[in-house]
């Protein structure tokens, strides 16, 4: 069968125990070769087939899986952060029903948790922001019109931008069309967990100029919102004066 698995943000330890066993079992890996840690394919077994699909069209990778499935070999499809987003594994999740093809999905961590750990932030602070966004700006691949940067900018939520690194100067532009203004904190968190990692912390007005002062143009994520400020109520959960399900409140 094909199992997706998740590869982690980027750094060989973060992906899941199951994953790795997953990975160090498989008889054919197909990587996302750009975005992967090649360090993860040092689990691989000597006589693993690997595929770097970064050089690969979508019947490419379904040949190899198709292949592998016909001679009883075990594939692993492996995906950078979470497959789950900016995966493209619904289409082939899709093809392989067609086939008749038996497949699973590990989840990894994404690498917008990578980030948050990167930045020492929490996206979800009292009374600050509760809901984030996860969004990417519209390129070569659009995004649906009611899902542009402005319209979830609006919402002035926490947000993590993907895939537009590239793009600073339009993802500013959009961003201060919404609730956020030019002193919005921001920081850029390139390649996160990888050894090269790195924080640019800077405001939504900002961001161009930050990108280009470090050099970052690709292979980062964009956060944006007040959960980046000092300033937060604490937690009820926490509080002493605050009753739960598992103690009462002191008087």
């Amino acid at each position: 069968m094909v199992h997706f698995v998740g590869a982690g943000p980027g750094a060989p330890d973060l992906i899941t125990l199951r994953g790795a066993a997953l990975l160090e079992r498989a008889d054919v890996v197909i990587y996302a070769g750009s975005l992967v840690n090649p360090a993860l394919l040092e689990r691989c077994r000597k006589d693993c087939a690997i595929h770097n699909s970064a050089k690969m069209t979508l019947e490419e990778v379904l040949a190899v899986m198709e292949e592998a499935e016909a001679a009883g070999k075990t594939t692993v499809r492996l995906h950078t952060g979470d497959p789950c987003l900016y995966g493209a594994i619904r289409e082939q999740m899709d093809a392989l029903d067609a086939k008749g093809i038996s497949y699973d999905d590990t989840p990894g961590v994404s690498s917008f948790c990578g980030a948050a750990a990167a930045a020492q932030a929490e996206y979800t602070l009292p009374e600050v922001s509760q809901s984030v966004v996860i969004t990417r700006m519209a390129g070569r691949t659009p995004v649906p019109e009611r899902e542009g940067i402005a319209a979830w900018a609006a919402h002035g939520a926490s947000m993590v931008v993907f895939l537009s690194a590239g793009m600073l100067e339009g993802l500013q532009e959009e961003l201060l069309k919404g609730a956020y203004t030019a002193s919005t904190p921001a920081a850029l968190v390139y390649k996160a967990t990888w050894p090269e990692e790195k924080v640019v912390r800077c405001t939504a007005g900002t961001l161009a100029e930050a990108g280009r002062a470090h050099g970052i143009s690709k292979t980062a994520l964009v956060l944006v919102g007040d959960f980046l400020e000092p300033e937060y109520q604490r937690s009820k959960l926490y509080d002493p004066t605050f009753t739960t399900e598992f103690r009462e409140a002191s008087r």
